[in-house]
């Protein structure tokens, strides 16, 4: 990435500018080919160059050039269903099962391991469908393209392949029309999990109820009563309507021949159709008259702190880019911080225990939301919630807001602009989303990427008098076009959708006749026939080991004593902004700190300090810094999983014109933390919400944790960290129970006492602090931060109890399972841990997602293998079935002794490749790099086990999975929605089954 006149090549040094693959500009009014370049514009914020090009049958191409090796690519079509059948959905998927050039059954899984992208996906919202990818290996990139342009534009779309991921009658006994008939399919079972969990819910209903006359109304994803009535002939109907070139938003990215991509899709797509007209436009909403109500529910059996309450209205066109970031702002002033005006007042209210799912400013519509509300209510609370709300409003626009908030935002907005970083998601593909709304919405997508001009009239505005305060009462106070949404838990939904879908398959079998049964069994063995088929992945393109880097990053940085500290200074070209990390190895920790580690790491940034109290704090964390944080983590070194480590780390990142403030707010926020009873009150309930929810949403995650806590000591602390154990004993303090103190006050007096004793416990810790910023700015004073570390007690190696031994069971309010399973391995340097890597990769893409997700029908299935930990685990996502996915995991090393060959074991050790190579970028390559060393985990101890990865053979993953993974060796661990053993008989599981 290019800052100034430098940029990072993929081994982390710094270089000069790249000019081996640099093209010159276009200029406006020029071809390239059929494409008329319609605008260039320069974008310094990210030191790139925008340029918009439309191809003679209609295609928009939108190319930003930057010196970034990350190379990234999309193409996007506005898709509006007119039903909740989740036309757009089914269509995502199975036009990703199979293409003219490639006709594999599925293309998409089959070029994961043949390729070391950084980004693969495919997406559907409720007005548009994309299909982005980045990589930073140019071969890759084009291969990629290929396999991308081929699926949108000429999937085969087999019936087979709808059946397989849409929905289909299947047999529980699919040769025997007498055994019960089910409803199946790939994306039936997702909604079915989806639809379980209260934000989906949320999101549903909110465009339905905002916008009841548009697209928005459909749930594009599919309602499962709904997608049992999509047909096929449906399936191909929209896709010949929606995925022409003349209805497409193509993007690329990166530094590399415009040129050539061009020529890439003239060649392969654009040569092949002619400009057709399609009307994908949306309408406006006709205003509302008088403010709605809509009552929604979702399966849950918290009553007492389960429900929602949201308040929503329609704004403006979010093409709009003044209006649209004049409300970005006013959603940052209003609800950006715990301090916040509108946010302080709800959840000081006591009515609920967090802000509700989708508060703030919404602009996934063509005009867009602003919403606000509370979660962690009972019943009954809508009125409450409504005038609360209003009434705060009122009383913000009437007083009117103090400029240093609004100054605070912009200032967010300042480092937004400035950051450019790949930490969680490629940036490439960051920049596409930023430019797609305004884009597609008949907007200026330069607007999407930089708004000097609508800023600065903004700031000339400021002067002249109030803004936001006319804002608020236009569009919010005195707006009709208003919904009350209110979300509430239905102990009983769960048996009644389970009871609507028997009576659905019911009702739309009720006339079949023996040759409708026997056409059932005979498509569902042509279905099975399919997918025993080999086919030739040969067909598809593909990299070769020589491809994988062998050399593993090498930022240069420097490190000093400072007191007990250890401090790196890594220079890289930042952007201007400057990033502060403090790991804190703690000493010896007892036991009953474990579980209230993470909490201490939720609330120590969210409360107060050095005499501020917490609302003081978030507006001091507003003004100076981008954001801080803090976590909780375990870790060990590269020769023995079970010496651990645990740490506590602060983090945070600020402008360098306020670095001082930030080493000021994390000293502070390290040395002189402030807790208060009620704000840890509100804190702990903020906490509960999220977990609970997060349960239906990320259950695979929970159950994996759960079994590994079984076999690992490292697993057992991160499941105390981050698991079910977490979250059960958040509960306890939060709602009580068995061994607590019957009043909430001594419960929360006793939390606050172990809070005191991890203050004085990180104090003795040992800090690993790393500064990362420009040249210019890596001599930042670090004493206000390194003097408060003046223990000396030795770092704490802990050996937890291991859980039971015993396979687990969850059960919540979910109609799929979370199946997993855990084995302990090897440490890093063992020369059996690569082969565990590459098997795990095998496994996926070979057996696990073409056992459980396209005969199985669940949405997921994975192996993982942490190299660092040495726990491999097995596990599915939104799955129908229990005992057949635990046979298949059973019989995984039957299938290690089929017909695999060279091919397979390539895949996979690319695969596993990808692990080894994250991406990374300025503000994580240098922090990567000083944390692992003083771990143990040095280029040369990273780079000889990519050697012996690339050296894996097929007998030693035969040898590596008879050695660690077998069933003595197994732990078990799920979520569902039921107790397991009755289904899980016949294997011989029995398990122990808790509520959840």
């Amino acid at each position: 990435m290019s800052f100034g006149r430098r940029s990072v090549c993929p081994d982390g040094a710094i270089l000069g500018v790249m000019t081996a693959t640099t093209f010159k500009l276009p200029a406006v009014g020029e071809t390239l080919g059929r494409y008329h370049v319609e605008r260039v514009e320069a974008l310094p914020e990210m030191s790139g160059q925008l340029i918009l090009l439309r191809h003679e049958n209609g295609a928009r191409h939108a190319h930003v050039a930057r010196e970034d090796d990350n190379l990234a690519f999309g193409v996007t079509f506005p898709t509006v269903p007119t039903d909740s059948s989740g036309v757009a959905h089914i269509l995502e998927h199975t036009v990703l099962m199979g293409s003219q050039k490639f006709p594999v059954p599925d293309p998409f899984f089959s070029m994961l391991p043949r390729s070391l992208n950084t980004f693969m996906n495919a997406m559907t919202a409720s007005d548009w469908t994309t299909y982005p990818f980045s990589t930073r290996n140019v071969q890759d990139y084009y291969n990629l393209l290929s396999v991308y342009l081929d699926a949108a534009f000429f999937p085969l779309l087999r019936y087979e392949s709808f059946r397989q991921d849409g929905h289909r009658f299947e047999f529980e006994t699919p040769d025997d029309p007498t055994s019960t008939l089910k409803l199946q399919g790939v994306v039936y079972n997702e909604m079915k999990g989806a639809m379980a969990s209260p934000g989906s819910v949320m999101w549903r209903a909110f465009g339905k109820a905002l916008y009841p006359d548009l697209t928005y109304a459909n749930n594009s994803g599919g309602s499962p009563e709904d997608i049992p009535g999509l047909t096929y002939e449906d399936l191909r109907a929209f896709h010949a309507a929606h995925y022409h070139p003349s209805n497409a938003y193509f993007f690329s990215y990166g530094n590399q021949d415009l040129r050539r991509v061009l020529d890439t899709i003239e060649e392969q797509v654009m040569s092949h159709f002619q400009r057709q007209d399609l009307d994908v436009s949306i309408p406006d909403q006709t205003n509302f008259s008088e403010p709605r109500r809509m009552d929604v529910s979702y399966p849950g059996s918290d009553t007492e702190r389960g429900g929602q309450v949201l308040l929503g209205w329609k704004l403006g066109y979010a093409s709009d880019p003044d209006l649209s970031l004049r409300w970005g702002v006013l959603s940052d002033v209003l609800l950006g911080n715990a301090a916040a005006p509108l946010t302080r007042p709800l959840i000081e209210s006591g009515l609920g225990s967090a802000l509700a799912d989708l508060s703030g400013y919404r602009d996934d519509f063509r005009e867009a939301a602003f919403a606000v509300g509370l979660k962690g209510l009972s019943s009954g609370k809508a009125a409450q919630v409504q005038e609360l709300v209003l009434s705060t409003l009122r009383q913000i626009a009437d007083e009117g807001i103090d400029p240093a908030l609004i100054e605070a935002s912009l200032h967010q907005f300042e480092i937004s602009q400035k950051e450019v970083s790949n930490a969680g998601y490629p940036y490439g593909l960051g920049v596409m989303f930023r430019l797609l709304g305004p884009w597609m919405n008949g907007g200026d997508p330069v607007t999407g990427l930089r708004l000097d001009a609508e800023l600065s009239k903004l700031r000339a505005d400021l002067e002249r008098g109030p803004v936001f305060e006319d804002l608020i009462r236009h569009w919010l106070l005195d707006n009709p076009h208003r919904v009350t949404l209110v979300v509430t838990p239905d102990p009983d939904l769960a048996a009644r959708s389970e009871q609507a879908e028997r009576e659905l398959v019911a009702r739309l079998s009720k006339d079949f006749t023996d040759e409708d049964r026997a056409r059932i069994v005979r498509e569902s063995l042509n279905l099975k026939n399919l997918q025993a088929q080999e086919s030739d992945p040969n067909v598809l393109p593909t990299l070769t080991l020589a491809d994988v880097p062998a050399r593993v990053p090498r930022p240069e940085y420097t490190t000093e004593h400072s007191g007990r500290a250890l401090v790196g200074r890594v220079p890289q070209p930042t952007g201007g902004l400057t990033y502060l990390d403090v790991k804190v190895r703690l000493p010896e920790l007892p036991s009953d700190l474990l579980l209230v580690l993470p909490l201490y790491a939720f609330a120590v940034t969210r409360s107060g300090a050095a005499g501020q109290d917490y609302a003081a704090l978030a507006r001091r964390i507003e003004a100076v810094t981008g954001g801080i944080a803090a976590g909780a983590s375990v870790g060990n070194g590269p020769d023995a999983v079970d010496e651990l480590r645990i740490s506590l780390s602060f983090s945070g990142k600020a402008l360098a014109r306020n670095a001082g403030e930030l080493v000021s707010v994390l000293r502070d926020v390290i040395a002189e933390p402030t807790f208060d009873r009620e704000r840890l009150r509100q804190l702990l309930e903020q906490r509960l919400a999220g977990m609970k929810a997060s349960v239906v949403s990320a259950g695979n995650a929970y159950a994996e944790r759960l079994a590994g806590a079984q076999v690992s000591s490292g697993a057992a602390i991160s499941e105390r960290f981050g698991g079910l154990s977490q979250l059960a004993a958040l509960k306890a303090i939060v709602e009580g129970g068995a061994g607590q103190p019957e009043d909430l006050n001594d419960r929360l007096d006793a939390l606050l006492a172990q809070f005191g004793r991890v203050t004085t416990l990180i104090a003795q810790g040992e800090p690993l602090v790393c500064l990362t910023a420009l040249p210019e700015d890596v001599g930042l004073d670090l004493t206000p931060i390194t003097t408060t570390f003046q223990g000396d007690a030795p770092v704490g190696h802990p050996h937890p109890q291991l859980a039971a031994r015993v396979p687990q069971a969850r059960t919540t309010d979910s109609p799929v399972a979370f199946n997993a399973l855990a084995f302990a391995t090897v440490p890093y340097t063992h020369p059996d841990s690569p082969a565990l890597l590459v098997l795990s990769r095998l496994l996926r893409s070979e057996y696990l997602l073409g056992e459980i997700r396209e005969k199985g029908g669940a949405y997921g299935a994975a192996a993982s293998f942490d190299a660092r930990s040495g726990v491999f685990a097995l596990s599915s996502y939104r799955d129908p079935n229990i005992a057949r996915t635990y046979g298949v995991f059973r019989d995984a090393r039957q299938f290690l002794d089929t017909d695999l060959g060279e091919r397979e074991l390539t895949e996979a050790i690319l695969g596993a490749s990808k692990t080894l190579d994250p991406l990374t970028s300025p503000d994580t390559v240098g922090r990567l790099r000083f944390y692992g060393d003083q771990s143990g985990f040095t280029p040369e101890v990273q780079e000889a086990y990519k050697s012996r990865l690339l050296s894996v053979t097929l007998d030693d993953l035969r040898r590596v999975m008879d050695t660690y993974l077998t069933p003595e060796h197994a732990a078990y661990a799920l979520v569902a929605g039921k107790d397991p053993s009755e289904d899980t008989a016949e294997l011989g599981l029995k398990w122990d089954v808790q509520g959840i």
